[in-house]
């Protein structure tokens, strides 16, 4: 071979980029975001807001605006411990009439004893809590479905606030404790609101926000939140490694049973008297809002943000009727509907997800 057929050597240079490595990253991304509980909330949340954007021109006042996060709120503070107790796949029926036999207690106890109404609402919160803690005891020691033991309880917690209420203060609502020592405080804490602007922001978005957080950093960020997932997904298999399956439940029944009394003390410090017949029904739009926020019926797989969203959406769907002047019959209309839809899409975005992974 002559010197003129020597190969020419190549200079050395910086490797060459490999574009396979960007599409990986790109199907990681992909996965990643099928994979999100809360993903089907977000794009319905976007599109409702749109869709009350552009039907009523009231809904993008700052004021109209407030009063749809305050109507998210009151459904929100219970929807994201319901949403925990879903994960960990077990219902509540009884949650509804929780938050006003909370309210009922604080107002009873308070006009009876003559006492701070601070006395009432501790008094309350143990009341409720051990409520909680009976839902959970008598689910995990009798092994009968959540949904007839929470049944029963909603039946009988229904009676005893109509029954209670009647026989103490011989009406079906409470006597006002407004002019009470200790009201303004507690009214402070449970029902005041923050002026910013001209705009009034309620405390209960305040309570809502943090109780998502915390909920969020539970579930992601602690033991308990692997529990959760893990009783939620299959209880004898998580039973068989040492999660504490009986604990994890009746934590999260108690739960369910703090936000009621919140929502209680709320609802009590808002009107300074309880109907003894309100509450009924609602436990459908805190299960709901955790449904179409992601949670699945059948357990282990959810988040609190969903839940968070799902509750905006039915508070952007009640206040914008109403600001489009429809008739207010069609909201439940509305969350029949998305309980279909939002069931059905979580179940395809559950199966593309495992079928991705």
């Amino acid at each position: 071979m002559s010197h003129t057929d020597a190969p020419t050597p190549v200079p050395a240079g910086p490797p060459a980029k490999v574009t396979g490595d960007e599409r990986l990253l790109h199907r990681s991304l992909a996965r990643r975001l099928m994979g999100r509980p809360e993903l089907g909330s977000v794009v319905g949340a976007a599109a409702v807001f749109v869709f009350f954007s552009i039907v009523a021109e009231p809904f993008l006042r700052a004021s109209s605006l407030s009063t749809v996060l305050y109507a998210s709120s009151t459904i929100g503070i219970m929807a994201v411990p319901v949403a925990l107790l879903m994960i960990g796949g077990e219902f509540d029926l009884s949650a509804g009439v929780m938050v006003v036999s909370s309210a009922l207690i604080s107002s009873m106890f308070s006009y009876q004893m003559t006492a701070n109404t601070w006395v009432g609402v501790g008094v309350s919160l143990l009341v409720t809590l051990a409520i909680g803690a009976f839902n959970g005891l008598l689910l995990t020691r009798t092994k009968l479905p959540s949904f007839i033991i929470t049944l029963g309880t909603f039946f009988m917690l229904t009676g005893l606030n109509l029954g209670f209420t009647k026989l103490i203060d011989g009406t079906v609502s409470t006597k006002s404790i407004a002019d009470m020592e200790g009201f303004d405080s507690a009214r402070e804490v449970f029902a005041s609101h923050l002026t910013l602007g001209s705009v009034d922001i309620q405390i209960t978005i305040l309570w809502w926000i943090v109780l998502v957080a915390l909920a969020t950093w539970i579930l992601l960020r602690t033991r308990v939140g692997n529990w959760i997932f893990a009783v939620g997904g299959n209880a004898d298999a998580a039973r068989a490694v040492g999660v504490p399956v009986t604990k994890t439940k009746i934590g999260l029944y108690m739960g369910v049973a703090f936000a009621a009394w919140v929502s209680g003390q709320h609802l009590l410090f808002s009107y300074d008297a309880i109907q003894s017949g309100d509450g009924v029904g609602n436990e459908f739009l805190y299960i709901i809002a955790a449904a179409v926020g992601g949670c699945l019926m059948t357990g282990g797989f959810g988040s609190a943000i969903g839940a968070a969203v799902g509750a905006f959406i039915f508070g952007m769907a009640s206040k914008g009727i109403v600001y489009a002047q429809w008739n207010p019959d069609w909201y439940k209309f509305f969350l029949g509907a998305m309980l279909l839809l939002a069931t059905l899409l979580n179940a395809w975005v559950r199966k593309r997800a495992e079928e991705k992974a």
